[in-house]
């Protein structure tokens, strides 16, 4: 039986999963909740929720959510930087173990699994920065037990690491939905004022749209004889895949 040409598909789906061998790595996933006693720390899975929201902002052509993804992908760039060249000198170490000793991976016997929930590109280039700590520290901790370096050494090592780590995640806590685009911006109506006053000014680059993050969702605009629909906020554990597009609200002044 022949199909259509144009039969209607569903979104494709993968299922996903992230899996942990050190406390050190599981930690930073779940960070912690504010207290009395102590502030709150942003964790992998609070960072990952807040960059799915401005991923979708900005594919509503919202120029400071575009200004956001700059932000993130230059933070993005520092914190893999910092953690090569963790992993440069913990190689280093690592080399001077005898060629007759075979140290071998030093694996959880019940690592963490953990479900991966990620609809924006700049997600997963965080969700990859954490599994390269993780095996940043399980790497280091087989250092430290072999007496190839020395437990100060070990500290630092993984603080460094966590610092990167903790100050992208905390990065995209302040953000708040602007609520315009750009043809807002550009008819100077109450909405951009607004919106002005409350954000501040963006660079004309950003403004118009000629200056975006490598990793920015494509713009979805209609035009006026065009009908639109609201689209659906993601709410599922789901990753998304080369999927037919999904009708995004114009912007309206």
């Amino acid at each position: 039986m022949a199909l259509p040409t144009h039969a209607p598909l569903g979104s494709l789906r993968s299922q996903m999963q992230l899996t942990l061998h050190t406390h050190h790595a599981i930690r930073l996933w779940h960070g912690r909740l504010p207290s009395e006693q102590v502030h709150g720390i942003v964790g992998l899975n609070g960072f990952v929720a807040q960059v799915n929201r401005i991923h979708r902002d900005a594919a509503q052509d919202d120029p400071y959510a575009d200004a956001w993804l700059l932000r993130i992908e230059a933070k993005l760039d520092t914190a893999r930087a910092e953690l090569l060249d963790l992993r440069a000198q913990l190689s280093d170490a690592l080399t001077q173990a005898p060629a007759a000793l075979q140290l071998g991976d030093n694996l959880s016997l019940d690592p963490v699994r953990l479900p991966v929930t990620v609809n924006a590109p700049l997600g997963f280039l965080a969700l990859y920065l954490l599994a390269d700590y993780d095996e940043l520290a399980r790497r280091a901790l087989l250092a430290q037990h072999t007496a190839l370096i020395d437990p100060p050494t070990l500290d630092r090592w993984l603080e460094e690491g966590a610092h990167q780590l903790r100050s992208l995640f905390g990065l995209v806590q302040p953000y708040r939905s602007s609520g315009v685009c750009r043809d807002d911006v550009a008819a100077g109506n109450a909405k951009a004022l607004r919106a002005r006053e409350q954000f501040g000014e963006l660079p004309q680059p950003v403004l118009d749209g000629s200056q975006r993050a490598r990793h920015a969702p494509a713009l979805r605009r209609y035009g006026p004889n065009e009908h639109s629909a609201a689209a659906p906020v993601p709410t599922t554990s789901d990753t998304r895949g080369d999927t037919l597009p999904e009708p995004v609200p114009p912007c309206t002044p």
